[in-house]
């Protein structure tokens, strides 16, 4: 069993099952998932799974924020789902039920281009900057050194239309090497930037390095190819389809697809850049601030992509070298976080995330630390503003992408003459703003280390949330739990029920947030905010629901001693399965402590555990 074989099983199991995963792709950070149903998807589980930051929804994705080890996870979810693990692995998607906004369409189609490539623009972006950095230190410019690395800088930027091809023709479930030849077809080199004439109209057109005509030209293409696939009989559909496909719409988008895509970009971009041009101290303040909550919420790679067009176009750009300097903020917040905490276990985390914030992987530190606490998000976006306000100020934009964190500020240099003090200012003004904030705001709830908060968990003054029986019978403690990743406590603090009778009650006021399909599990937010998972029967996810019976739906309103579900204990029982109930609290982390009482026989209604705020 590998590293991440038994974490990917979970992950697929609380996203729906292989049946409800149409496709999953990944970036930086996170396991991008297209659902048949969200609604399957269990979001408290995936949260308080060990191994996984969190869980967010966005733009028809939903994403399992896993941090610097995605890559691997995605592998080992690929091989577990039965499917290549690429760039962007996918299963067949079935768009019966799909229904999305035109916009959720289209950023759909931008991000299924870029996503895969980021790494691959990163590591020439790199070679671009050093290339800088090489010539500052003496390697003339007319060195046959000093072209081969130009050549590895540029190749992937120059054919981008050959990769975006391939992507958004696989996307679209046509030959991908279609996408790639109109791609070719579209920078061949003897038509880039010459007058062509056609019957009197001349077109003067430069394809390369581009991004939206390919995506365009292969929006008409793709309904064309595959009408034609259809109706061409087999033998003749392998080389006829992509033949009659490329002599309609190759010559579209060179004349009309093509520079109506460019007045598209172009557009965009003027918009985008107007913003900047005219206050770019404004717009660095605004941006820099607001940055770290589009990243949170997963939408920030569609600015990106619009930033990317330009970039690609040979301009530089402000907006993208706004974005880089961001994660230096993450860094100072928790670099002051980690001094002032008195938690061994925020020291621990913080340390870990900040290799990774300063390496430009800020999930981590957002999502774990940041953003639970008010007074550090706002000590990051204070942080952010501070650095966007300094690339304003400074007139500094990147001329290549080169990645993120650190490694990324080689793509602030300019060929032209590199501003190394200003490269450095922006990393060093986000960094001391947003830990000299943290360092003055920030202040924990207790100061109290964790056993005295125990000592004193009962006193009069500390709030108690007392958790009722969910069934009749008996209860036994966690780590004796038949499945070990309930008994090693990853999902939270709690107790085993051993039912009597295969009935099981509320055992708090609260809603019902998660009913799985299969009925085996319910998840149960009290009115107090414990979130508390019950687990009915060890792997009997297996069951599919049979010899269950539920007594309510997700969304109901519930109250202590209410009926939720009836199972049948015997049959399951015969059919080797355990029937002991996991009553887990998933946010135990919360809480100062989840105290079980005494291990006996209870009736349902009667308390059996205490949580201490």
């Amino acid at each position: 069993m590998g590293k991440y074989t038994q974490l990917s099983a979970d992950i697929i199991q609380n996203v729906g099952g292989k049946e409800n995963v149409k496709k999953v792709i990944h970036c930086v950070t996170r396991l991008r998932f297209y659902l048949k149903d969200e609604s399957k998807a269990n979001d408290e589980i995936l949260k308080n799974m060990d191994g996984v930051v969190t869980v967010v929804k966005a733009m028809g994705q939903y994403m399992v924020v896993i941090g610097e080890h995605v890559a691997d996870v995605y592998d080992e979810v690929c091989l577990q789902l039965g499917i290549q693990a690429q760039g962007s692995g996918e299963r067949k998607a079935d768009t019966s039920k799909e229904k999305k906004s035109l916009l959720d369409r289209g950023l759909g189609v931008v991000m299924s281009g870029m996503i895969s490539i980021l790494n691959l623009m990163c590591a020439c972006g790199m070679v671009k900057g050093l290339t800088v950095v090489a010539v500052m230190l003496g390697l003339p410019e007319t060195s046959g050194v000093h072209a081969l690395l130009n050549a590895a800088g540029d190749c992937l930027f120059y054919s981008l239309p050959l990769v975006l091809g391939f992507n958004i023709a696989k996307k679209y479930e046509i030959d991908p090497f279609f996408g790639l030849l109109l791609g070719a077809a579209l920078t061949y080199p003897s038509i880039q930037g010459v007058d062509l004439d056609f019957f009197g109209y001349t077109v003067n057109a430069t394809y390369t390095s581009s991004f939206l005509p390919v995506l365009f030209g292969l929006l008409f293409a793709i309904p064309l190819y595959k009408w034609l696939d259809r109706h061409i009989h087999k033998l003749l559909k392998g080389f006829l389809t992509p033949l009659i496909t490329l002599l309609f719409a190759f010559p579209l988008t060179f004349l009309l697809i093509g520079p109506f895509a460019h007045m598209v970009g172009n557009g965009i971009n003027f918009v985008i850049n107007f913003l900047f041009e005219l206050s770019p101290i404004l717009g660095g303040v605004v941006l820099g601030g607001l940055w770290q909550i589009l990243v949170m919420f997963g939408v920030h790679g569609v600015l990106v992509a619009f930033a990317f067009y330009d970039l690609l176009a040979g301009n530089p750009s402000t907006m993208i070298g706004i974005t880089c300097v961001v994660c230096f903020a993450v860094c100072g917040t928790l670099l002051g976080t980690i001094l002032k905490t008195k938690s061994e276990q925020i020291k621990s985390a913080g340390s870990s995330a900040l290799v990774s914030a300063f390496l430009g992987v800020t999930e981590p530190a957002m999502y774990g630390i940041i953003i639970s606490k008010k007074q550090l998000l706002a000590a990051t976006c204070i942080g952010g503003s501070a650095g966007g306000l300094a690339v304003g100020l400074f007139g500094l934009k990147a001329y290549t992408y080169a990645g993120i964190g650190i490694i990324g500020m080689l793509g602030f240099l300019n060929p032209e003459g590199a501003n190394i003090p200003g490269v450095v200012l922006v990393v060093v003004i986000p960094f001391l703003v947003s830990f000299l904030v943290t360092m003055l705001i920030y202040k924990e709830e207790s100061t109290q280390t964790a056993k005295t908060e125990k000592q004193n968990a009962s006193d009069a003054g500390r709030n108690t949330i007392t958790i009722k029986m969910p069934a009749d019978g008996k209860i036994k403690p966690m780590s004796e739990a038949q499945d070990e990743v309930f008994a090693s406590e990853t999902l939270g603090k709690g107790c085993v029920v051993q039912s009597d009778d295969g009935k099981v009650y509320a055992p708090v006021n609260g809603t019902i947030t998660t009913l799985f399909p299969t009925k085996h599990a319910i998840g149960i937010t009290s009115s107090d905010g414990v979130e508390v998972l019950i687990h009915i029967g060890i792997n009997t996810v297996a069951l599919e629901g049979k010899y269950f019976e539920e007594k309510v739906k997700q969304g109901d309103h519930v109250a202590t001693g209410q009926l939720l579900m009836c199972f049948d204990k015997e049959v399951i029982e015969k059919e080797g399965y355990s029937t002991e109930i996991p009553l887990v609290i998933t946010n135990t982390a919360d809480y100062l402590d989840v105290v079980e009482l005494e291990h006996k026989h209870y009736k349902h209604g009667e308390e059996i555990l205490k949580i201490f705020s």
